[in-house]
């Protein structure tokens, strides 16, 4: 806790967080979509900034992410393991910390945590996933839904716009900062719903992509065989070729909330690029009313005075797939999936152009949002501040590993339950394939196997090695520091008999 004269200079603190924004549909990521799409504005954060290039989440999917960021807690701990697990309204988080430290703090936008938001002044966020168009709100003081956990996008009691959600949830943050108490800093969530699926983009963006064609991935008609039995055959995939596409989706399909994908008298190749092209610029389109609305917010910084003593953070909950691999969605531990975007400008503190490829993770952001504000880190929050990281300086002792596990077996997306670690210089996992007891998992169980990448050679996952003899001692390394972590992280596979005999009889 500071000072009252300590407080008038501590940084105004602005999040802007997507939901599912893949760091390759952000040009200063230099991917491939950078031919073909720019997002300008969020590109000037990290010109006059900082871009983390190996940020990555421990959960690949919305509402376990968000618990971790706002906890600095893991799953496990938390008990937020997926889609409908309820965050504990006690539960400590970095924005009440700051509460009570003096900031004025605001949240605007997607919440999908299914417990009334704490340690906020003021807030109006979507019920549950909320929709693109025409959105309702939940306002701070109306009563909170006694539905499914406040998944009812059409919320009674909700307060109805009219007009676009990303542009809409951009008006409340301007309307807020115009109105704020201007005597303290300030912490203010922006957090969009976009680029969430189905990628209902605002019509201005209609003729975005007319005549360009978007480049594929080399991955997209990846030969999966190298893959162990426990994933080779699973995931949704914007192809017909899984073996299991008679029980899950494809893109392959002529129905879009955007409008008909014409597939009439396509071979199944042809069908694949044509569902590839619809799915990618839908989902860049909705991109772009993002990087539109990031500008007038960093406008409107300008337009009051408040640019030179704000951090402005740009990131996602996780990534998604734009088809490497022939999939859509998230969830899975690759890369794709795995790496959030983390671009963020302090003016005067972060020095203008760094790239950093130190592993950071969700876990970390509460004690580097905290230690921004010179605020105490609990104790009991598992994370790490990388403000020196940003700051262009990797401390000496950073551990350059993160820890993931996707616990919603076979779930919507009929995606393996699997932990795994990544470091700089590859990624172990396994698949166990069990629901255990997460809420959204299925019942059944798919093959465990293990998985090991040579990320130094293999970068984009092309060669499971995990098998191969001239790989033994990066895997006998590997499986050592994935237990040694998760022994760290206090997981505990004890009331999980069925899990501890597949690690005992499958070495």
């Amino acid at each position: 806790m500071t000072d009252n004269n300590q407080k008038d200079k501590r940084p105004n603190i602005l999040v802007i967080m997507a939901d599912d924004h893949a760091s390759k549909a952000v040009s200063a990521y230099n991917s491939r979509l950078a031919e073909v799409f720019k997002t300008p504005h969020l590109d000037s954060i990290a010109e006059e900034g900082c871009r983390l290039d190996n940020c990555l989440c421990s959960n690949a999917i919305c509402t376990p992410s968000r618990a971790v960021i706002l906890t600095g807690k893991s799953s496990h701990i938390t008990g937020v393991k997926t889609l409908s697990d309820v965050m504990d309204r006690e539960e400590e988080t970095f924005p009440r910390i700051l509460q009570r430290s003096g900031y004025n703090t605001a949240l605007f936008g997607k919440w999908h945590l299914h417990s009334e938001p704490r340690g906020f002044d003021e807030y109006s966020i979507l019920p549950g996933q909320g929709v693109y168009f025409n959105p309702s709100f939940i306002e701070k003081g109306a009563p909170w839904p006694e539905s499914k956990h406040g998944e009812d996008h059409e919320y009674p009691d909700g307060k109805q716009e009219t007009g676009y959600v990303t542009d809409i949830i951009t008006d409340k943050c301007i309307s807020w900062l115009k109105e704020r108490e201007e005597d303290k800093p300030f912490l203010m969530f922006c957090h969009h719903k976009a680029p969430h699926d189905d990628f209902e983009y605002h019509p201005r963006d209609e003729h975005l992509f007319d005549g360009v064609e978007i480049p594929e991935p080399g991955n997209l008609w990846e030969d999966k065989s190298h893959r162990s039995v426990g994933s080779r055959d699973y995931g949704t995939t914007v192809s017909e070729h899984n073996p299991r596409r008679n029980a899950v989706q494809t893109m392959s399909q002529p129905d879009y909330v955007t409008g008909q994908l014409d597939i009439q008298g396509l071979n199944r190749d042809e069908r694949t690029k044509a569902a590839y092209q619809k799915y990618l610029k839908d989902y860049l389109r909705v991109c772009k009313g993002i990087d539109d609305n990031v500008g007038r917010l960093l406008d409107c910084l300008d337009e009051e005075g408040l640019t030179e003593n704000t951090i402005v953070i740009y990131t996602s909950d996780q990534g998604m797939f734009l088809g490497e691999h022939d999939y859509i969605d998230k969830r899975w531990i690759y890369e794709e999936a795995m790496q959030m975007p983390f671009l963020v400008r302090w003016p005067g503190r972060i020095r203008p152009g760094t790239v950093m490829d130190s592993i950071v993770g969700n876990l970390d952001f509460a004690p580097t949002f905290l230690d921004i504000a010179g605020e105490q880190i609990p104790s009991d929050m598992q994370g790490r501040s990388f403000l020196k990281i940003l700051e262009g300086e990797e401390p000496e002792d950073w551990d350059n590993i993160c820890y993931n596990r996707y616990w919603m077996h076979m779930a919507h997306h009929d995606v393996p339950a699997h932990f795994g670690i990544r470091t700089k210089e590859y990624k172990l996992v396994f698949f166990y394939g069990l629901p255990l007891d997460a809420a959204d998992a299925l019942p059944g169980k798919t093959p465990p196997g293990w998985e090991l990448y040579d990320l130094i050679h293999d970068p984009d996952e092309n060669r499971n090695v995990y098998n191969d003899p001239a790989y033994k001692g990066m895997r006998d390394e590997a499986v050592q520091r994935l237990f040694a972590l998760r022994k760290d992280l206090g997981e505990d596979d004890s009331p999980y008999p069925e899990l501890v005999k597949l690690l005992e009889d499958n070495p």
